[in-house]
């Protein structure tokens, strides 16, 4: 790691600003980075990270502040003038070329040429030593596609090297890798560290940034939080700042886990009775770790952690949407499989998804299509439900959840978010479902929507309706919530009942400690 004070930042920026219609992502942010250093943006959904890194790529222009490269300000009009100006970025999604060869997908765009020509010899002989360099057993005359997504990740980095990159971003490299792979990747890292590039490293894992990142950079908001020493910042307070918890609640609570009796606003029927659901040693690779898991009928469980902690990959396995590479379920104590979510739904579960626009919702149907879609699809499409049955189904579920316009024939991309998420409830209603799985239902809407629809979900649970809740804000998941499993990077690493004790500061500490209890 360089000192600090006696070097120039290779890049900084100051006062940033940048405003999309009603929302301001970054408000007068300042950021530098050291040569020679892996320096963390660190910040929870919505805090900035992403605007910050298309700001820095020219993908976005800002609106107030400046840019500063080597000490000059520059403006940065677009990703080939970022490259050029010494910043490449490699992104989770690997954006090269999987059909050609390893070595085309190096020098693409800069290939050597004899004649007019590719020189094809020369091109294979300067990518292998490019490999070389960082110490890689790669072969570059071997199709892209023939390696992992890891391998794919490092010829993304030994191609942003040859572009002579001062300054290399990695947003969420490691989301897709297992251990084995993360340790290649650090190797690769550490040693480009050392020969003077300047890392900005983008990750949700705790325990990575501790073992790669020398310095991390906080934003909550869309403001600066702070600079930190990753060395003076522990675990426990680099949590507290991201989600705004209270210090000395964390520093008193860490690594108390009781165990503690079961709350009293459960019914004894919850306590005693089968699970409706229970997940054994579920797991998906890459995805989520293994993890046991009971829900019980009139019980709300939340699943509590920090964005990219496994919350909704827990979640997705319980309905088919994803595919378990091991593990079992058993549902009203019976072997289930839950291979796809026509499958779940035959199972009596329903999953409202954290991105209600693009996997929930049909932005060019009606609010009547659809909340009649899940049902429609239940019957098959050669059995279409009558217009008649239709309109009244809808107008039933307007006038119950209060949706508005009260129009079933308005475009569901119309309506504001609180009353789209109302109409994807409406639709899962509507299955009579006994597990309802909600993620980030309340995420973007407005106090008076929240709270509605935080109701519901009480009255749904009294009801005798088991509900999986995911969400973000603690207090919420503590409102709501019998018992509290807490996740952090992939692994469930607690359950704690809600027995009036629990706070989110104890969440917190337990975010941090990642310890099992």
């Amino acid at each position: 790691m360089p000192a600090h004070h006696e070097q120039r930042p290779v890049l900084e920026v100051h006062g940033i600003r940048k405003e999309f219609p009603g929302v301001v992502a970054l408000d007068g942010v300042d950021f530098r980075l050291f040569p020679g250093e892996v320096h963390a943006l660190m910040g929870e959904n919505g805090a900035g990270k992403s605007t910050l890194i298309k700001v820095l790529t020219g993908v976005y222009e800002p609106d107030g502040g400046e840019v500063v490269l080597n000490g000059r300000p520059v403006r940065i009009d677009g990703p080939p003038q970022a490259q050029q100006a010494g910043i490449s970025t490699v992104y989770q999604e690997v954006n090269l070329c999987p059909n050609l060869s390893v070595a085309e997908n190096i020098l693409i765009g800069r290939e050597p040429r004899r004649f007019g020509l590719i020189h094809w010899s020369a091109l294979r002989s300067r990518a292998a030593r490019l490999v070389a360099d960082l110490d890689l057993d790669i072969d570059v005359t071997a199709p892209l596609n023939s390696y992992s997504i890891a391998v794919q990740q490092l010829v993304a980095i030994v191609r942003a090297m040859d572009v002579s990159a001062k300054v290399l971003i990695l947003d969420e490299p490691t989301s897709s890798l297992d251990r084995d792979e993360v340790r290649q990747l650090f190797t690769v890292i550490r040693r480009l560290r050392d020969q003077g590039v300047a890392i900005l490293f983008v990750s949700h894992f705790l325990d990575q940034i501790y073992e790669i990142c020398d310095r991390m950079t906080i934003l909550r908001n869309g403001r600066l939080e702070g600079e930190y020493a990753t060395s003076e910042l522990s675990q426990a307070d680099l949590v507290a700042r991201m989600i705004g918890g209270e210090l000395a609640s964390l520093e008193k609570l860490s690594g108390r886990h009781e165990t503690a009796t079961p709350t009293s606003t459960q019914t004894a029927s919850q306590t005693g009775t089968t699970p409706f659901l229970r997940a054994e040693g579920l797991a998906r690779s890459g995805a989520i770790e293994p993890y046991d898991l009971a829900i019980r009928p009139g019980e709300v469980v939340g699943l509590a952690g920090l964005l990219g902690s496994g919350r909704t990959e827990a979640a997705r396995l319980l309905f088919g949407a994803d595919r378990s590479t091991q593990g079992s379920v058993r549902i009203e104590d019976a072997a289930a499989t839950l291979r796809t979510p026509c499958a779940a739904i035959s199972y009596g579960i329903a999953f409202c998804s954290e991105d209600r626009k693009n996997e929930g919702l049909v932005g060019e149907l009606t609010v009547r299509e659809n909340i009649i879609l899940a049902l429609q699809a239940a019957r098959g499409w050669a059995r279409p439900l009558p217009r008649a049955k239709q309109d009244e189904i809808a107008l039933r579920w307007i006038q119950s959840l209060d949706i508005r316009p009260d129009n079933p024939e308005a475009l569901v991309r119309d309506l504001s978010g609180g009353n789209q998420q109302k109409v994807l409830l409406a639709r899962w209603l509507l299955t009579d479902p006994k597990l309802l799985i909600l993620d980030e239902p309340t995420r973007g809407i407005d106090i008076g929507a929240k709270a509605e629809i935080q109701k519901l979900v009480a009255e749904l649970a009294q009801e005798g309706m088991s509900v999986l809740f995911i969400s973000a804000e603690l207090e919420e998941v503590l409102r709501l919530s019998h018992r509290v499993a807490v996740l952090r990077d992939r692994r469930l690493v607690a359950e704690l009942p809600n027995d009036g004790s629990l706070t989110p500061e104890r969440i917190m500490a337990t975010i941090a400690s990642g310890a099992r209890s």
